[in-house]
């Protein structure tokens, strides 16, 4: 009886309700779409704010607010270090941007994508293309698989046009120790790793990232991101940014704290550029968030600066267009430096890009629109949440010595953006309360470019984590006094020779996910001389840079990380907790003994392993490659001659594959593929991702409809037994699964809601757990 009167009851109150069925469900003009009430883009106390503080030139606020109530439009980045950047660029321009020409979605004609013409090299494009068109028109399908596989290899990342701009003013070289200190989701980050390997032919840069976040779920958003580029100079780590750890290295057998050469301090924010797409800050939208955040954000641009270089360059950002998080920022972090830091001019170095200078006068207001032009007018009773470090200098002077005007704002009507700024700053001298600065050195090559000597040799103490007593000292003691003091009760005697352990259990017991330790591998380990003499290994590869996540048992997987990461890695497992690092080279095969190596290569690592490689190389043709991508395990006879001839007198077991361009045939593929294969009794088959696979396939013209499986994966001559069918996920048809003890390069499973990464990411599925016989041809 209950239930029919509720329905009953309901359905009185529909028919009451006005315009429920004549305007096909829209109510009082706001709407109801799929549920739910949409959000009119107005808020009156918004646009008072900005008004009264002039944010935007004279006569613009029409157009400012028109943009902020559009669409933000889609951008695109192509991955730059790739060596086939230049062909995906190609395939875009040629092959998806012609299809969209003269196209109409729901009678909207398609804009065809244009370059952003502050990009270098035309590497990043924008469209009116919004995520919802993309993902449900026909017309559009091949488009939207095309930037999803592409996305998922690496090769391109969705990316909002304003946020590759604080990479790009960091000026990142190779040869750069760099900090990134609020990383996650990581598009950011994987532009500075793309600085890094600038050139391709130098397979372990000197520099290298340190990527850091506070949220422990949001960490293995970054390591997704970070995998993708497949980079051994990459460490994902999770600390709050305003406390990070000082770490330090080990330079000639003595302990030196290590700053860094470039530092993007993009940092926590009230995001009210980001409007256009995040359309809850129209409703939500308050002065309050700014004032909360303020503190937190002047904290981590401190810390930052304390960390940087004498002579190295830090950029702060946020997303907000509000001076409280903005200039006001820069401005106390400026005056407490005392000369220390100061505002470059940056004005030249992204030519194409509209900004408008920072501010150097502005207000504060609080949540319910009072305002105060100065600290001395805010009553007491408001001081703990407005603070002096607020305010615009008073001194005129001081203030003009400052240049808040070589602060950049960008607008969202200016380009078709969001809303965002950006600081560049550069350290002059040691801050205050450093007393003995690093010196810069000129040469990029000198491994020693940032770190600080130490005099003080580490000595046995009881406490177990330095930088607790490092956080708990006296702001004015020097970096080299706190660094000494933290080595003076370091414990040394209680770890093992390269292993890098978690950091205490009362330092993780509060959240997170337990993470496995990172052992080098010893000089000595018997493992490693079969692999050298399998695949011919030059005597110059760096054997002590590969690690595995094991003390115990059978190493599955053998990763590998740069000199300059080992030595950070063995000098801090104390200090910071580490979520993950290194690249995937060489995976187990359980019945690998019987091919004279028990590990074959990993696809993941094997641009960075393949200069050392002397032998098991065939080189293909771009026929070959084909064959090998699109059927399961050809016959050696499907191959072309000059490949017969290498494979047929080679033993079983894992292979290079190998294709290189012909310069003298300008339309065929003009990037090298290299990719890990396997030669079995009678054919040959490859180890790759699906979407590598793809990818592949698409720079030869050839376009596989989403879903197809391998053609001869099922009844073709050659294709065995060996392969069980394509997985839906992405992950490699030609192999396996993995186990689930090797899901990530160098970290443990994620948790269920860590953004599905490892799922989605088109893994080196052709792990290490090969049963005999499961995944390898015969």
């Amino acid at each position: 009886m209950g239930r029919r009167s509720r329905g009953r009851r309901l359905q009185q109150q529909q028919q009451q309700r006005p315009g429920s069925a004549e305007d096909g469900g829209k109510r009082n003009g706001a709407g109801w779409e799929g549920g739910y009430p949409e959000i009119i883009k107005e808020n009156k106390l918004f646009e008072h704010y900005y008004q009264e503080l002039k944010i935007v030139p004279e006569g613009e606020w029409d157009q400012f607010m028109g943009a902020l109530r559009e669409p933000l439009p889609a951008t695109l980045r192509i991955t730059g270090y790739k060596s086939h950047a230049k062909e995906i660029l190609h395939c875009l321009k040629n092959k998806y941007f012609k299809e969209l020409e003269d196209l109409e979605v729901d009678g909207q004609k398609v804009e065809v994508p244009q370059p952003l013409s502050w990009y270098p090299e035309e590497l990043a494009w924008h469209t009116n293309l919004s995520r919802k068109i993309l993902r449900k028109s026909p017309q559009l399908e091949k488009f939207h698989q095309f930037l999803v596989s592409e996305t998922e290899s690496g090769n391109i990342s969705r990316q909002e046009a304003v946020s590759m701009i604080p990479p790009l003013l960091l000026n990142a070289h190779p040869h750069h120790k760099i900090l990134d200190m609020c990383a996650a989701p990581g598009s950011k980050t994987t532009q500075l790793i793309e600085m890094l390997h600038a050139d391709m032919n130098v397979p372990f840069p000197e520099g290298f990232v340190i990527a850091n976040d506070v949220d422990n779920k949001r960490c293995y958003l970054l390591v997704h991101q970070a995998k993708r580029l497949g980079s051994p100079c990459i460490m994902v780590v999770n600390h709050d940014a305003s406390c990070i750890p000082r770490l330090q290295m080990d330079v000639n057998g003595r302990k030196e704290v290590l700053f860094y050469d470039r530092i993007l301090c993009d940092v926590p924010c009230s995001g009210d550029g980001t409007m256009r797409k995040n359309i809850d800050v129209w409703k939500k939208w308050s002065t309050l968030n700014s004032l909360q955040l303020h503190g937190l954000q002047l904290r981590i641009a401190t810390r930052g600066a304390e960390q940087l270089v004498e002579g190295g360059r830090m950029v702060y950002s946020t997303c907000s267009l509000n001076p409280i998080e903005d200039e006001a920022v820069i401005a106390s972090l400026l005056e407490k430096s005392e000369g220390a830091l100061e505002l470059a001019d940056v004005s030249s170095e992204l030519p194409g890009l509209k900004w408008v200078p920072g501010l150097s006068q502005w207000k504060v207001m609080t949540k319910d629109g009072q305002w105060f032009a100065s600290w001395d007018d805010v009553p007491h009773n408001r001081h703990t949440q407005i603070r002096p470090t607020m305010f615009p200098p008073k001194d005129p002077e001081k203030l003009q010595a400052m240049h808040l005007e070589r602060c950049l704002r960008i607008l969202p009507h200016h380009q078709n953006t969001g809303g965002f700024f950006v600081a560049v700053l550069v350290k002059k001298s040691s801050m205050p309360w450093n007393k003995r600065p690093p010196k810069l050195q000129g040469e990029p090559a000198v491994p020693q470019a940032s770190v600080l000597p130490n005099l003080v040799e580490p000595t046995a103490g009881s406490i177990s984590d330095p930088s607790e007593l490092e956080s708990k000292l006296a702001p004015g003691i020097s970096d080299t006094e706190a660094m000494e003091r933290a080595e003076n009760v370091e414990n040394s005697g209680s770890k093992k020779d390269g292993v890098c352990g978690p950091p205490p259990s009362k330092k993780m017991k509060l959240f997170g996910f337990k993470e496995d330790p990172f052992v080098f591998i010893p000089e000595d380990d018997p493992l490693f001389p079969p692999i050298q003499k399998f695949y011919a290994l030059d005597p110059s590869f760096p054997k002590t840079n590969l690690l595995t996540r094991t003390t115990e048992g059978k190493k599955r997987q053998l990763y590998m990380v740069s000199k300059e990461l080992r030595n950070v890695l063995l000098n801090n497992s104390e200090r910071m907790k580490v979520i993950n690092t290194g690249i995937k080279v060489w995976c187990r095969n359980n019945s690998g003994e019987e091919f004279d190596c028990a590990f074959r290569l990993a696809q993941e690592g094997i641009y960075t392993l393949y200069p050392f490689i002397n032998s098991r190389i065939i080189t293909v043709s771009l026929e070959d490659v084909q064959v090998l991508l699109t059927q399961e395990n050809p016959f050696f006879r499907k191959l072309s001659s000059e490949a017969y001839s290498q494979v047929k007198d080679m033993a079983k077991g894992s292979v290079v594959l190998k294709y290189e361009p012909d310069p003298t045939k300008p339309d065929a593929l003009q990037c090298p593929i290299v990719l890990c294969g396997w030669r079995g009794k009678a054919s040959v088959r490859t180890f790759v991702p699906r979407n590598e696979r793809l990818h592949y396939l698409r720079m030869m013209g050839l376009e596989v409809p989403a879903g197809k499986k391998r053609a001869g994966a099922a009844g073709a001559p050659g294709a065995g037994t060996a392969s069980p069918a394509e997985p839906e996920d992405g992950v490699d048809a030609a192999s396996p699964a993995e186990p689930e003890d090797g899901v990530d390069a160098a970290s443990p499973a994620e948790p269920e809601d860590g953004a599905g990464a490892e799922q989605e990411a088109g893994l080196d599925a052709a792990s290490g757990g090969d049963p005999a016989g499961a995944g390898l041809p015969r």
